[in-house]
Formats: structure tokens, C-alpha cells, sequence
């Protein structure tokens, strides 16, 4: 994984709002930290070995911080033995019931998840602001349009991007009245328009890092479109210290998406861009089942290169001759090519992706100082 610097000549942001650091465990958080990748578990937290996989999982993809929910005491109790078998960070999501929170801190998480102001009294909450300074948990304050609380709501006529920043700013008196600052904010709505109204309404009147995203944005493809939309405008104005890509699909597929974005932008880069042709009547090979089984390979693959799938094998290679290894096929043959330059000419098409995945493995062995393996 490259720092938030790596790819700085080619970002198209703009310099990063100003944040002070938080800790999450050993991973900083803000200042001048990496843009950070979050998600969320969607196993139920109290069968810790269906849990425990997911955060494999996701880790294996490239997340960094990982959110559960702890809805009941149960849950709470599973806590430990999930902590135990944790590579990364891990923030408890609590609603309402300050025990909750209480028990998450002392099992070890890593986060809190919390609007103060929706734990209950003063006191229940000072035991919360206590337990957390005191184990040095920081606390995300999380608002989004569902979570307004009335008094604001009437005030401004509804879930506007004043009335996500004014409810922060609540929860945020009842955190610094206690003395208590290793905390972070996120303003999320379904609304891209009302979420960047709400980051940068508030990115004018805090130093805190910020936790950006759009809430219930939606199935793979549409929840997708609107989370590139939403981040990738935020981050591209220098907003925006970590981020979730919420989707109802597979919580790994948040993770590839985010990284996209971030690629997409130049402010991270983690695994090989892929890239292919959209095909055009020219086109006669399967060059979406290419396509998909070369997307296949490479998801484990973390090391930064460029690989290109194309439809046509006379102009494939000139066309990606900037990949660093790729494949063009035309006609039921194919060729391999190296930065533009033919190493292979396959004579069906069948012999395409024994050969790909033969030079890939040549190629990253040498990429890696290896010997050649050839059980790739």
C-alpha cells in the first residue's frame, strides 16, 4: 500500500483539509496519515468464527478498519475472542444503551461508534467519556439524515446538510465539555448533494478528522456510481481522512470500490489497475470472460503495476502499450505483450489465459526478486 504521498505528482485533489491525528489502535487516523479504508461486518456478531472470517477477508482486500455492530449483550460477550483474532482495527458500533459501550471498552475495541447524546444521562455518559479517556478508545460521532434529533429537525425544516452539522456540533459540546478530543465525525445522508453540503459546512468549524461517505447508497452498481460520486468530490477538495463505500452487496466489495476511487483520484494504490477495451463490433473473442478471469487473478495480487485486456490483437498492444503486461486477442487467437512489445502469439483462443497466467507468474516473480514460479 502506498502513503498518502506516493502518487502525489498525479493526484487530482486538492491539499487536504487540515485534520488533527487520532489513534485507532496502532493505525494513526487524519493529519497526515493515508486516507483510510473502512467497512463494516455484515455477520451477526455474536457467531464469532463467521465474524472472524469476514474481517479476514476484508483485511485480505485492503481494509484497514473494521465496524461491528454490537446490538445486544451477547454480542458484546463475543467481543474478546473476535479482538483475539483481529489484523486490524476494530470499532464498535453502539446505539443508545451506554452498557453496550461500556462492555465493548473494557473487551478492548478498538473504536467507539456513539452519538453521545443518544446514550442517555449526563452521568451514563460521563462513564462512557471516562472509560474511553481512560483506555485511550477514540469515538466516532455519527450523524446521518434518520439520526436528527427533533428539536434540530424542526429547526430547520428537516434533514438538511445544516441540520446533519448542527446535531454534530451537539454531540461534539457533550465530547469537549468533558475534556474528551480523540474523536472524529461523520455527516452521511443518500443525498450526494446534501453530504458534501454537510462536510463542508462543517470542515469550516472543526479540526477533527472526518469520516466521509453516502449512507444507503445502493445495490453494486448504482451504490457504487453515487459512492464515487459523493467521495471521490469530497476527497477531490481535500475532505475526508477515512471512508466507507456502503453498498448491499458483499462488505469486500466496499473495499475494492474504495480503493478504486482512491486510485482513481491518485491518492493511493494498492494491487494492479486493470484495464480493458469496452469492445466494439471489431471485436471476436469472449473478451468478457477475459476480462473477468484476468479481474480473478489478480484480486489477491497486492503489488502496483498496470494490466490491460483488449479486444483487438493489431491494435490491443499499441493502444495499452503503456500496461505493463497485458492480453489482445482477435479472430480466436491472441498475443501476449509487455509494455507495448509481443513476447507470445497464441494460435486459439483457448490458449490465451494458460499463457497470461504463465508470463503474469514470470513477471512477478521478477517484480518480487524471486525465482520463477511455476505453479502460479
Amino acid at each position: 500500500m502506498s502513503s498518502r504521498n506516493t502518487q502525489s505528482t498525479q493526484a487530482l485533489s486538492s491539499p487536504r483539509h487540515p485534520t488533527r491525528t487520532i489513534h485507532l489502535g496502532g493505525l494513526s487516523v487524519g493529519g497526515d496519515a493515508p486516507v483510510r479504508i473502512q467497512s463494516m461486518t455484515n455477520t451477526d456478531t455474536r457467531d464469532p468464527p463467521a465474524t472472524m472470517d469476514q474481517i479476514h477477508r476484508l483485511a485480505d482486500a485492503g481494509c484497514e478498519i473494521v465496524r461491528l455492530a454490537v446490538p445486544d449483550q451477547t454480542a458484546a460477550g463475543a467481543l474478546p475472542a473476535i479482538l483475539a483474532d483481529s489484523p486490524v482495527p476494530l470499532v464498535a458500533d453502539i446505539h443508545f444503551d451506554y452498557r453496550l459501550a461500556l462492555a465493548a471498552v473494557e473487551s478492548g475495541m478498538h473504536g467507539l461508534r456513539i452519538n453521545p447524546g443518544n446514550i442517555g444521562s449526563s452521568p451514563r455518559i460521563n462513564r462512557v467519556v471516562d472509560a474511553a479517556r481512560t483506555n485511550r478508545v477514540p469515538i466516532r460521532i455519527g450523524v446521518n439524515s434518520g439520526s436528527v434529533e427533533k428539536s434540530i429537525l424542526q429547526r430547520f425544516g428537516g434533514p438538511t446538510p445544516q441540520a446533519l452539522v448542527q446535531s454534530a456540533l451537539h454531540h461534539v459540546r457533550l465530547l469537549e465539555g468533558r475534556g474528551f478530543t480523540e474523536y472524529k465525525i461523520s455527516l452521511k445522508s443518500s443525498s450526494v448533494a446534501h453530504t458534501l453540503a454537510a462536510y463542508r459546512l462543517l470542515a469550516e468549524q472543526t479540526d477533527c478528522p472526518l469520516h466521509i461517505g453516502i449512507t444507503e447508497a445502493g445495490t453494486l452498481l448504482r451504490g457504487t456510481v453515487k459512492s464515487s460520486l459523493g467521495i471521490g468530490l469530497l476527497l477531490a477538495e481535500g475532505l475526508g481522512d477515512t471512508l466507507r463505500v456502503s453498498l448491499t452487496a458483499d462488505p469486500v466489495d466496499e473495499v475494492l470500490v474504495a480503493w478504486e476511487i482512491l486510485r482513481g483520484l491518485g491518492l493511493r494504490s494498492r494491487g494492479p489497475e486493470l484495464i480493458s477495451c469496452p469492445t466494439c463490433g471489431r471485436t471476436e473473442i469472449d473478451l468478457f470472460s477475459l476480462a473477468r478471469q484476468v479481474e480473478d487473478l489478480l484480486r489477491p495480487v497486492p503489488e502496483v503495476f498496470t494490466v490491460a485486456v483488449m479486444g483487438c490483437a493489431v491494435n490491443g498492444p499499441g493502444e495499452a502499450k503503456e500496461a505493463d503486461i497485458g492480453l489482445a486477442g482477435g479472430r480466436g487467437s491472441g498475443v501476449i505483450f509487455k509494455k507495448g512489445r509481443v513476447v507470445r502469439r497464441l494460435q486459439t483462443e483457448d490458449e490465451i489465459m494458460p499463457a497470461f497466467k504463465a508470463e503474469l507468474a514470470a513477471f512477478l516473480d521478477q517484480l518480487r526478486g524471486k525465482q520463477p514460479n511455476p505453479h502460479f
